[in-house]
């Protein structure tokens, strides 16, 4: 299966690689909050590790922990994405209601989505494309889309699910049906229908648009919360979007389906929506990875907003997020509040390019905003601007950025001083620090990503794995590193360094893993089955005493780039097996002459001059291990 599933593949489908050199590809990791890329796979042995959060693994392992499947379920993912029929040992077929549960509820949302399209030119449906001609969308768009109906009726998708094999008990979890006196009751009737689709363009639910004026129920309806489908960190789009936000370092949040449309076939293509809730801290999170968010100012997202007082009140909430961001973020709001569909029907294609086009930074949109709640006209009413649109400029992460929106608000304020202006704007700031509101928090906040860049452990589900000191420990690791990845480079002069040799527990407990898989002579040129075989022998319970996942210490040895460049692998493999050894010879130099110095050279000459021969040979055999070091 790993084999049918490239891990790069897999792993791009959830974040955005770049070549991290070595034969590595590196991006933000999927698990854990951070600034900097530190997760990285290495497809030519086919596993990933992050070094933020020491999480790591195949290919299996991701689809696990990415999608919150069990061992079958990922297996299972894997073969339906491979294009590959599982068949099980006991009794060969597997009926449809033995496989995972999430891959039935996909495999129910699919039957569903196919269902609601072929619907979409049945005589029914007629207002459904009513609707969507008179928003600019032809019959190839809502193709395009997968946009369908849901007949009018009790229970149509039910019985046609039910047909093919699903059960009630499935269709109400998936949410594509709810609990009726006398069955499953078809959860969306008389709608339009749009299917959400999760990064890897399954689809996990629907958004559904009210048509009749018999429907008491809201203009818009969603698919509930289900084990597929979490609308706190769903973006409608994303599937199609993914590839180009990665492209143009470009996201564009807008407020519904037929927005994202619009955007789409108006040429940007980066537009995604949030699905039935407001933009929040878990979509952030997803546009981050596919954005590769590391480099200040280096993307964009952009949010479209009306441009009314509730378009306003949205922006200045996504202002409360927009420092989690590392990318610039703008807002794109049309005067005449009209949003990106209303936009294209009127005014074309270029006119929702334009929009996008015309952005403005989110800083600017915020602090303006706050402005016009206030009669500039008066000194009373700038004064109350100016500490209302306070505590934003204050909470500005980056100095410079900061002193230039001063500089703004003096201009925009007319008080053409910008040293009274600094001078409130930090007096401002000071109070409410300490009151504890927004902005303390937010610069509290930032300090505490700046100290966990130094050095402190990131949250995460595992421990940061912190760079050693000690230039012995650090080519203790080095050593561990080509054994686990380029065996035939040290062959047996490592197998017998002995486990002495390390000095870390976790260093020698993985040196023992390795002897006990055949030691490097036995894993030849490395590669994924010497990986693997590490793997079932750290399984195995070889006994290590540290309480350190060896599992892990495999994988992170198996990912992390060699300090050489390919060209010098094998004098380099040479000259760190001299270093280690001379590294251990030293230990033992340091412990004879501690031994010669509680000796009384009279009286104990014989052990006296037994030791100081050792202490010779061991010189000698020092000069050449450090000449071999030098020379490799």
């Amino acid at each position: 299966m790993r084999e049918r599933s490239p891990i790069a593949d897999v792993v791009g489908e959830h974040i955005q690689l770049r070549n991290a050199g070595g034969g590595n590809l590196k991006g933000l990791c999927p698990f854990h909050d951070e600034k900097s890329p530190s997760f990285n796979v290495t497809p030519a042995r086919g596993y990933y590790y992050c070094f933020g959060c020491a999480e790591g693994g195949d290919v299996i392992t991701f689809v696990r922990k990415i999608e919150n499947l069990t061992f079958t379920e990922a297996v299972e993912r894997l073969a339906q994405r491979a294009g590959i029929q599982l068949r099980y040992e006991q009794g060969g077929y597997v009926p449809g209601r033995e496989q995972g549960e999430r891959l039935r509820l996909i495999e129910a949302h699919r039957a569903a989505a196919e269902f609601y399209a072929e619907r979409l030119s049945s005589p029914e449906a007629a207002p459904g494309r009513r609707f969507l001609s008179e928003r600019g969308f032809e019959r190839a768009d809502a193709e395009h889309f997968g946009v369908g109906y849901a007949p009018n009726e009790w229970e149509a998708l039910s019985r046609h699910l039910m047909a093919r094999g699903f059960t009630s008990q499935e269709l109400i979890k998936g949410g594509l049906a709810r609990e009726g006196r006398r069955g499953p009751v078809d959860r969306f009737r008389g709608r339009l229908i749009w299917p959400i689709r999760d990064i890897t363009g399954d689809v996990i639910g629907f958004g559904a648009r009210k048509l009749l004026d018999s429907d008491d129920g809201p203009k818009y309806l969603n698919t509930p919360e289900s084990p597929i489908y979490h609308k706190s960190s769903v973006l409608y789009g994303v599937d199609l979007a993914k590839r180009e936000i990665a492209k143009r370092s470009q996201a564009v949040i807008v407020e519904g389906y037929t927005d994202v449309m619009a955007c789409h076939l108006a040429g940007v293509p980066t537009a995604v929506a949030t699905c039935g809730t407001s933009f929040g801290e878990d979509h952030i999170k997803v546009l981050r990875r596919l954005l590769l968010d590391q480099a200040e100012f280096r993307g964009e997202v952009i949010f479209t907003f009306d441009g009314d007082s509730a378009g306003q009140k949205a922006a200045l909430r996504a202002f409360q997020d927009e420092q989690k961001f590392v990318t610039q973020t703008f807002v794109a709001v049309q005067p005449d509040g009209l949003d990106p569909c209303d936009l294209r029907v009127k005014q074309g294609d270029a006119a929702v390019r334009d929009l996008i086009a015309g952005r403005e930074p989110l800083f600017a949109f915020a602090i303006r905003s706050i402005l016009s709640r206030y009669d500039l006209n008066t000194n009373e009413g700038r004064l109350a601007a100016l500490d209302a649109a306070a505590p934003v400029v204050g909470s500005i992460k980056d100095p410079g950025l900061r002193k230039t929106y001063v500089v703004d608000l003096d201009r925009w304020l007319g008080f053409m001083d910008e040293g009274f202006v600094i001078q409130r704007v930090q007096q401002v700031v000071g109070r409410t620090q300490e009151g504890g509101r927004a902005p303390g928090r937010q610069q509290g906040g930032q300090q505490g990503r700046q100290q966990g860049a130094r050095g402190a452990a990131p949250a995460g589900p595992g421990p940061a794995r912190q760079e050693p000191l000690d230039p012995a420990v650090r080519l203790e690791a080095e050593a561990l590193k080509l054994a686990v990845q380029r065996p035939a480079l040290l062959g047996p002069e490592f197998d017998a360094l002995g486990a002495a040799t390390f000095t870390l527990p976790e260093h020698v407990a993985l040196y023992e893993v390795i002897l006990a898989a055949g030691g490097t002579v036995a894993g030849g040129p490395g590669g994924r089955e010497w990986v693997d075989r590490l793997l079932e022998q750290a399984d195995a319970g070889t006994p290590d005493g540290t309480g350190v996942d060896l599992r892990s210490l495999v994988t992170r040895f198996a990912v992390e780039a060699v300090r050489a460049d390919v060209n010098v692998e094998e004098r380099y493999g040479a000259a760190v097996l001299a270093k280690i050894q001379e590294v251990a010879v030293g230990r033992a130099v340091a412990q004879v002459k501690s031994r010669l110095q509680r000796l009384n050279p009279v009286e104990e000459q014989q052990e006296y001059n037994r030791l100081f021969g050792e202490l010779v040979a061991l010189e000698q055999q020092r000069r050449v291990l450090r000449e071999r070091a030098s020379g490799a």
